[in-house]
């Protein structure tokens, strides 16, 4: 699947008072020349009462790489919270401004893209849904996405990549967008079982560094071993023991990037019943040992 990217216009996000909040490291469109998607790095204030952020047509997916805060969104309704976090993507609404503030803990930095919203119609278009629901598709992204957070990693170090690498990327974000978080709901009649899901992955979270059996994340949400697999697979499309490794993964990973403690210790508080344990299971998922992903 090819799109045109050059066909469609990418408007710079104005009306936002950056001085004030932000100190801009890296642009794409400055930095690297390129034209098909905008790419940016941004160290943040630590605090900001209220920062109205205006709307935009492009899609803005917000990825924090360091310092941890609460934002409080409005929108015209009732305020929201959201957690800033290292990984823990965002997608912006399109043509939505809003009111936010936030008191962060430390240095705050994020990378930043603008998928131009000619080429997500483009891509919608194609795919045979035209209307997308860009709310369900911003909901379904919060509950994580580690290949896309990696993507939006990578292109906010890039260097140098000329401008076909960038319509590549903004093609492949539209269209995994699209398919992984802008499918139709679940029918009602899977509310209950998608309850029992959510109920399975806290408790994962919550016992990350535990030898936890899968008997044990049945029993606690009161479901029979095969039927927590069936519908846990149903619901997330991959089995609970792949869904903790990769928890516990993640973790690693957030450790190796924001701590100096030995890849031994990481291990234990991840789970990992011993460091060689750690390197072989991150080698299978993110192709590197422990390593060489922190000295990356």
């Amino acid at each position: 699947m090819v799109f045109d990217s050059a066909r469609f216009d990418l408007q710079p996000y104005v009306g936002f008072d950056m001085a004030r909040y932000v100190r801009r490291t890296y642009c794409s469109w400055e930095d690297a020349g390129w034209q098909s998607l905008l790419v940016q790095r941004f160290d943040h204030v630590p605090v900001a009462e209220e920062m109205s952020l205006p709307a935009a047509r492009d899609l803005h997916l917000v990825l924090p790489v360091s310092g941890r805060a609460v934002l409080e969104t409005r929108d015209g309704g009732r305020p929201a919270r959201r957690a800033w976090a290292p990984g823990r993507l965002e997608l912006r609404l399109p043509d939505q401004a809003v009111l936010r503030g936030y008191r962060g803990d430390g240095a705050m930095r994020s990378v930043q893209v603008h998928l131009p919203r000619g080429t997500v119609d483009a891509a919608a278009e194609q795919l045979g849904a035209p209307v997308v629901d860009f709310e369900a598709m911003s909901a379904s992204l919060a509950a994580g996405d580690p290949l896309l957070e990696e993507a939006v990693r990578a292109l906010g170090f890039a260097g140098e990549a000329d401008d076909v690498y960038a319509e590549s990327a903004a093609a492949f974000l539209s269209v995994h967008l699209l398919t992984r978080h802008a499918r139709s709901p679940a029918p009602p009649a899977s509310t209950r079982e998608d309850t029992r899901v959510r109920a399975a992955v806290a408790l994962m979270r919550e016992r990350l560094a535990d030898p936890i059996t899968l008997a044990e994340i049945a029993g606690e949400v009161h479901l029979s071993v095969f039927h927590l697999v069936r519908v846990f697979k149903d619901t997330t499309g991959v089995t609970p023991y792949r869904f903790l490794t990769r928890l516990r993964i993640e973790e690693a990973k957030r450790l190796l990037r924001e701590t100096e403690l030995p890849v031994a210790q990481i291990a234990l508080r991840c789970g990992f019943a011993s460091p060689g344990a750690l390197s072989t299971a991150f080698l299978r998922h993110i192709g590197a040992r422990p390593s060489v992903y922190r000295n990356s």
